[in-house]
């Protein structure tokens, strides 16, 4: 069965800094017509940095959308054409003052593939050393270290409902670390 859809027509609805977004006059596969609308965004970085075999860095942020603080891996957007290979140790050190001599792709999620084009790269990150966090200015965060049996809990109990850190967490855990 063939389930392409073809693009008839794009318009740009919104261009921001972070985002942007299209609607697309589509042509589905059985011939009808439709429209999609489209959140461009140019993808991230979540780490999953292991102080050592028990331990692993979350932080604390308060989420605007959200209203609250979440508990989430250290995490942050790709700048422009910026090699993910490259973003997540920028990031590491940006968010929690760490730098990792051990790192492991872990693959990518696609986190809302019904409206958006971000795509997130997963890292594992080993060997860790403190060298001082520089968080971008305006983001306010803070770093923790947690036991891994307690962050499997937290997120058993509805403490962790951070889509990417579940994520990033079960693939680390599925190559056994």
């Amino acid at each position: 069965m063939n389930y392409e859809e073809k693009t008839l027509n794009t318009q740009t609805v919104y261009s921001g800094k972070v985002i942007t977004v299209i609607k697309d006059d589509v042509e589905v596969a059985d011939g009808h017509k439709s429209f999609r609308e489209v959140v461009i965004h140019s993808g991230g970085v979540v780490i999953v940095a292991m102080k050592d075999d028990e331990h692993i860095l979350l932080v604390k942020q308060y989420r605007y959308p959200l209203k609250h603080v979440n508990i989430e891996l250290p995490a942050g957007k790709l700048e422009k054409d910026e090699d993910p290979n490259e973003a997540c140790k920028r990031e590491l050190e940006e968010e929690t003052g760490y730098k990792a001599k051990s790192w492991k792709s872990l693959g990518y999620i696609n986190t809302t593939p019904g409206i958006c084009t971000e795509k997130l790269y997963l890292y594992l990150a080993k060997d860790l050393e403190f060298v001082g966090e520089h968080p971008d200015e305006g983001e306010i965060l803070k770093c923790f270290e947690y036991k891994l049996s307690d962050i499997f809990e937290m997120i058993k109990n509805g403490e962790i409902n951070d889509a990417k850190t579940i994520c990033a967490l079960t693939r680390a855990f599925s190559k056994g670390f």
